[in-house]
């Protein structure tokens, strides 16, 4: 065989006569343009990289912490970290507000909603300002304890601090992927692989889903890196993961679907065929069965094929339940204006998450309500930052048939707008956390609402007496079988016993963070004897409880599933293994920072109780 390598060299000069010959024909005027280029790109500036840290925090779904403090809030992500690189439970990080599935597994718990997008798992957020608008190369995490929560990181156009706000705000995704499940609770860097996109920002979102979680994650700082002008794509950040191109088609064609929500629904010539082939054949209820798997975007796209599956796709029965959430960055009023033919027999409806930055008006709301509220039973709106007393108002006369309301972080809303919740009696939820809805409101809403089952009051500070508010709870909510009092700051024996002899149904009652109750009072005793049925039961932080508050637990609430007596020193082992022999169906127990209960004594109840998960956080 003759060797190539005397071939190879042939073929090189070759190469290189085309070369120089190209030079020598090339036009003085191309030499020069050329030149020209060169002296131009060794003329710009170093396009250098800025690093800054988070400067405020803008918006947040929940937290663990108070509304009146820094500690476990999300406030702690702005400005530098506190405590990375340690691992373990500190105050000065940012908590939200639960963690793993336990909150799933509760009375209170909510149905989920169908035909949610498998790329959007999306539970929490959280918006951070920077400084300085840049187009991101990096975006660092500082995670300092269970980390792995963090699903979708985007930017977003508007500039927080801007005097002329934009007339389109758009939200782009850095980064996205599943929760995975990460081994370990201790501190680390999360840098993930962003995508460029075409627009300088300095507003990042993080969104979180904390479901694999074994405990509360905690973050410290968020950094961003960035340049001043618009990079050039170069190879080494165009190489991406054919998972991410999958993950960002989908969301484009989300996307897509929800923008040209009004071109596709109101499009007047559609193709039209002599047969429809076996959907001819098919009951029409067969065909909505089929379509009923589908996503909102897709029933927009397949409405755009035939008459057939457009008269399908625009049916009110596709819509009887929907769920907004997933596209809540392209969400406005004309989205709504196009779904309201649509949804005249919508009964639940989840608007979470959308409409700020003025996407959505208070005219949009109120007409959509209009012509969609009369049938609605359920209605979510966590997060609606546009809702004012004229949207509560217009709920209440528009939806009489109202079941369910979720208020939750909805903290623009005036205190005098919630009086317009009492006018709807058939309430069975209702979820105020971190509103500012104030005692008289509340009284009123109790008084008339005597339907409801389960009532959510975490973090309301404007309530003056707890006390109050229980009394009227023991009167009225006889039903009441789930109750959030999630750091309210003044309830005290006198209340917990009112509660306690008026609503003998609770299943679910969470006192975290309450400092005025005392164990010596006798108010957990009472609750143990009175509550029966009690599921689960959150003590966290009430330094006050003692062996004696277990010992009535287990003799008297034997359903217990879910126990928190976080930062107790009165409880020892031994009366925890009478609660854990007494209550069988036990299977979350919270011990951390409990002085008597330490790790071998954890391992050794692991060890006897092993369907049990009892935690214990730690600080390095």
């Amino acid at each position: 065989m003759p060797p190539v390598f005397p071939m190879l060299t042939v073929l090189s000069m070759f190469y290189y006569m085309c070369l120089r010959r190209r030079a020598r024909t090339a036009t003085r005027g191309e030499m020069n343009s050329r030149r020209a280029i060169e002296s131009n790109t060794r003329a710009l500036p170093i396009n250098v990289e800025i690093v800054q840290y988070a400067k405020e925090v803008l918006d947040f779904s929940s937290h663990y912490g108070s509304e009146n403090s820094m500690s476990y809030t999300m406030w702690n992500l702005a400005g530098i970290p506190n405590v990375y690189p340690s691992s373990g439970d500190f105050t000065q990080t940012a908590v939200f507000r639960t963690y793993g599935t336990w909150w799933d597994r509760c009375p209170s718990a909510r149905l989920p909603f169908k035909r949610t997008p498998p790329t959007f798992c999306s539970q929490d957020y959280v918006e951070l300002a920077f400084e300085e608008p840049v187009y991101p190369t990096a975006v660092h995490i500082l995670e300092t304890y269970h980390p792995g929560a963090i699903v979708r990181i985007l930017a977003c156009s508007a500039n927080p601090y801007s005097q002329n706000p934009p007339a389109e705000v758009r939200w782009e995704i850095l980064w996205s992927e599943a929760p995975v499940k990460v081994d370990g609770p201790q501190a680390r860097q999360f840098t993930p692989c962003i995508k460029q996109i075409n627009f300088p920002t300095n507003l990042i979102r993080l969104e979180m889903n904390s479901s694999l979680l074994d405990y509360y994650t905690e973050l410290d700082a968020v950094v961003l890196h960035g340049v001043k002008e618009r990079p050039v794509l170069s190879l080494k950040t165009s190489m991406i993961d054919m998972n991410d191109i999958d993950e960002d088609e989908d969301e484009e064609k989300y996307g897509c679907g929800m923008d040209t929500l009004s071109k596709q629904f109101s499009i007047v010539t559609l193709r039209e065929w002599p047969t429809n082939g076996y959907f001819d054949k098919l009951p029409y209820e067969l065909i909505q069965l089929i379509l009923s798997h589908l996503t909102v975007p897709d029933l927009c796209r397949l409405a755009q094929t035939c008459k057939l599956l457009y008269q399908h796709c625009c049916d009110p029965l596709q819509y009887i339940h929907l769920s907004l959430q997933p596209y809540w960055a392209r969400i406005n009023d004309t989205s709504l204006e196009y779904l309201q033919s649509r949804c005249t027999l919508i009964q639940w409806l989840n608007l979470s998450w959308t409409g700020n930055r003025g996407a959505i008006s208070v005219s949009g709301f109120s007409r959509f309500l209009k012509v969609c509220g009369s049938e609605l039973v359920r209605l979510e709106l966590s997060c609606g930052h546009f809702l004012n007393e004229t949207c509560l108002e217009v709920i209440t006369e528009m939806c009489p048939n109202l079941q369910e309301l979720n208020l939750s972080s909805c903290d623009k809303i005036p205190p005098q707008a919630f009086n317009h919740i009492a006018k709807v009696g058939s309430l069975k939820r209702l979820i105020l956390y971190r509103t500012k809805v104030e005692q008289t409101a509340l009284l009123s809403i109790l008084n008339f609402c005597s339907e409801l089952q389960h009532l959510s009051l975490g973090s309301c500070v404007m309530i003056e007496d707890y006390d109050l508010i229980a009394s009227m709870m023991g009167a009225k909510c006889k039903k009441l079988r789930s109750l959030d009092l999630w750091r309210c700051k003044n309830i005290t024996e006198s209340g917990i016993a009112e509660l306690a002899s008026g609503c003998q149904l609770l299943e679910e009652l969470d006192l975290g963070w309450c400092p005025t109750l005392q164990s010596s009072t006798g108010c957990f005793t009472n609750l143990a004897r009175k509550l029966p049925n009690l599921q689960k039961l959150f003590l966290t932080a009430n330094r006050s409880v003692c062996d004696t508050d277990i010992e009535e637990l287990a003799a008297n609430c034997t359903r217990l599933r879910q126990l928190d007596i976080l930062g107790t020193r009165m409880v020892s082992p031994a009366s925890l293994r009478k609660l854990l022999e007494s209550c069988k169906d036990l299977s979350l127990l919270d011990v951390s920072f409990c002085s008597q209960i330490d790790n071998r004594v954890v391992l050794e109840l692991n060890d006897n109780f092993p369907n049990v998960f009892i935690k214990k956080s730690f600080t390095q």
